[in-house]
């Protein structure tokens, strides 16, 4: 496996240098992610979401009574978010002189198995978010990676999702590919991704200048941290 191939993606449509596919990404609804969110924040704090995709969450954000500066790499994907300012650059190179409230990187994106760019990420969350504010990380819990297997459900709006071709490269490393169809359409997504347990985790943060400052919701899935 070429160590470059990290994400992958086929289908209809415009598909984002990260292998996702804009007209499914753009379908999506929220599951519960932006009450979870509003939930652990103070009421009204201005959010920065890092991979914000077509708006899933960002909309759901907004009506909350959240300012948010939605961002992305793909023109496409913003196109479809309204009602937010949006920033069409790579988390990486992110850099707006000003801060936020809260830092939001949630859909796995920190799980990616690149460790300089994780690092890049972490350091993207630290110089944006303010003195006193919070970071919040969205990733598998680390059992996940023990278990989780080939699999296919379908969804409340009637998606068929299979995850096919589970590998384990290496030990904490994850490949896969997921396949997405809707009616007569369909769509794959290649992936590579780390386990990131709690100790690894907290190293990382910590290069960044973050502090891991426990979890919001019952499975540790999602991470608060905050500047040292």
């Amino acid at each position: 496996m070429e160590a470059k191939r990290l994400y992958q993606g086929t289908g209809p449509g415009p598909i984002t240098p990260d292998g996702c596919a804009v007209d499914y990404y753009a379908m999506l609804t929220p599951r519960g992610e932006p009450e979870l969110v509003h939930g652990a924040v103070p009421a009204g704090a201005s959010i920065l979401e890092l991979g914000a995709g077509a708006g899933r969450i960002t909309h759901s954000l907004l009506a909350l009574g959240h300012p948010v500066t939605a961002v992305d790499e793909s023109p496409e994907m913003l196109a479809h978010i309204e009602g937010a300012e949006k920033v069409c650059s790579p988390i990486q190179s992110l850099s707006l002189g000003r801060t936020f409230d809260v830092v939001l990187l949630m859909s796995f994106v920190i799980e990616t198995a690149d460790d300089e760019l994780r690092r890049a990420f972490l350091r993207a969350c630290r110089e944006h978010v303010a003195d006193g504010g919070l970071v919040i990380l969205q990733r598998k819990p680390p059992e996940w990676y023990d278990t989780v297997g080939p699999s296919e459900r379908l969804t409340d709006d009637g998606h068929v999702l299979r995850m096919t071709d589970v590998s384990r490269p290496e030990p904490g490393l994850l490949a896969a590919t997921m396949e997405y169809t809707v009616g007569d359409r369909r769509w794959t997504h290649f992936f590579l991704s780390r386990r990131l347990d709690d100790d690894f985790l907290a190293r990382e943060l910590d290069d960044a200048g973050l502090a891991m400052d426990g979890f919001i919701g019952g499975d540790r899935g999602w991470v608060r941290a905050v500047p040292r």
